[in-house]
């Protein structure tokens, strides 16, 4: 497996290193011990499967605010999404800004994103299968997003929404949960 620093400090692409013989190939998605030597999150306290029918289904932008902030590894198993990130950490470099990267479920494609990061994806195929591992159980009273669709934010969607939650269309904007930040360093996208 591949672990790759991203365009966010803590975020990281992880990559499915296929040993191919006749019968199809086998690979590792995620070693414990390989993640702790690179100072990662190794043990997950919960894993879902989320499968979307249907191309242009857009999901997010959600994350888990204190004491169930969590890190997520997410993997691609079936289809493609364009995943997207937004950087709610104050101390960083990147705080308030969002980048973009496609994840395949024909190469096994991941991303691990640390806690502070807001996560939303849309399907650019029908029938998307994800796995995720979360270092923190849901938690209902914890669950908090940001509106995919804020113009501060700008994301570039590669498709208009055809399928979007009730939940996910009345988030707040990002200047409703971090009034400080100014709009403008927001629409500079961190390229991927």
């Amino acid at each position: 497996m591949k672990i790759e620093p991203f365009a966010m400090e803590g975020v990281y692409r992880i990559g499915w290193s296929a040993n191919p013989d006749p019968r199809g190939a086998f690979g590792r998605l995620f070693c414990a011990e390989t993640f702790a030597e690179a100072g990662l999150v190794s043990r997950w306290a919960q894993t879902n499967l989320s499968r979307s029918t249907r191309r242009g289904t857009l999901r997010g932008m959600h994350y888990q605010t204190a004491p169930f902030a969590e890190t997520k590894l997410l993997v691609c198993l079936a289809g493609r999404i364009h995943d997207v990130l937004v950087d709610l950490r104050p101390q960083s470099a990147t705080y308030g800004q969002w980048c973009a990267l496609e994840l395949d479920g024909a190469s096994g494609s991941g991303v691990y994103i640390p806690e502070g990061i807001a996560h939303g994806f849309q399907t650019l195929s029908d029938d998307v299968m994800l796995h995720y591992s979360h270092s923190r159980p849901y938690s209902p009273a914890h669950q908090a997003g940001v509106a995919f669709d804020d113009p501060d934010l700008a994301i570039q969607w590669p498709l208009p929404p055809v399928a979007v939650s009730e939940r996910d269309l009345t988030l707040p904007r990002l200047c409703e949960i971090a009034p400080n930040l100014s709009p403008s360093r927001t629409k500079q996208e961190v390229l991927s």
